[in-house]
């Protein structure tokens, strides 16, 4: 196990697949500020990890994934610090585990609700358990879904959904989610971890710079870091090139590159 600077937030490395646990079941898995940030060094503890080919994100116990944000930790905030802390922080976080390099699955052990929903949202695949119900209650709270539940859930699950949770405040059932597309798989209660590790066996064998490649492509598509992803690809090609090769020589050698 290793550290995020937060015990609430854990990190595990099995082979070539690192394991995000939230660890706060006592408060549904809800997320303070000090968890965000913990969650933040987590995904670029692996993305740094070229060994690692696959990830998970999940929750401990059986009624939430992830509450979302604790509305303890954030509804003292004042509206600048509101906007300007909180809900920044909240999407470097989640960005980050969005556009981690390797393919991200989260395991929906409970409820992913609120933020929950969103921070389902960075996964590439969501496995929910067979009691599991996603929503977007914000509204019904007088705050709006700040973490990217107007975005990137528009993105990738589609507009007219994200309105029925968000507008409407629909909740959706696991076997529901399934048929609209929020989730990938179901899994028997207690078992959305294991479901995820066999997912992440299959992915884990598959070529890791191909499989990586493809998914900062589709995110590219969806809009999802397209510059960087361009740039990422095409430095990649370069750097492989044999005019690198001589341009780095020559400047080395203080004489100009013979191309």
């Amino acid at each position: 196990m290793l550290e995020t600077g937060d015990r609430r937030i854990t990190l595990a490395y099995d082979g070539p697949v690192a394991v995000i646990t939230l660890a706060r079941p006592d408060k549904l898995n809800a997320l303070d500020y000090e968890m965000v940030l913990a969650l933040e060094r987590a995904a670029h503890s692996i993305d740094a990890r070229p060994e690692i080919r696959v990830a998970i994100i999940t929750g401990l116990g059986d009624r939430s994934f992830c509450a979302g944000g604790d509305i303890e930790a954030w509804s003292s905030h004042t509206p600048e610090d509101f906007g300007m802390s909180w809900v920044r922080h909240g999407h470097r976080a989640f960005d980050a585990l969005a556009r981690l390099r390797q393919p991200l699955i989260a395991a929906l052990n409970g409820h992913a609700l609120g933020g929950g929903l969103e921070l389902a949202a960075t996964a590439d695949f969501r496995i929910a358990e067979d009691h599991v119900k996603l929503g977007s209650p914000e509204t019904g709270l007088g705050i709006i879904p700040g973490w990217s539940g107007t975005q990137r859930t528009v993105r990738r699950f589609g507009s007219q959904l994200v309105r029925r949770m968000a507008v409407l405040g629909e909740v959706f059932t696991a076997a529901e989610a399934l048929s609209l597309g929020l989730v990938d798989a179901i899994a028997a209660k207690g078992q959305s971890l294991e479901a995820a590790r066999d997912m992440a066996a299959r992915i884990a064998v598959r070529s890791p710079s191909a499989t990586q490649a493809t998914k900062m492509l589709v995110n590219a598509a969806e809009g999802e870091e397209s510059e960087r992803v361009l740039e990422a690809i095409a430095g990649t090609m370069a750097a492989a090139s044999a005019d690198l090769k001589e341009g780095v020589a020559a400047f080395r050698e203080k004489r100009k590159p013979r191309f």
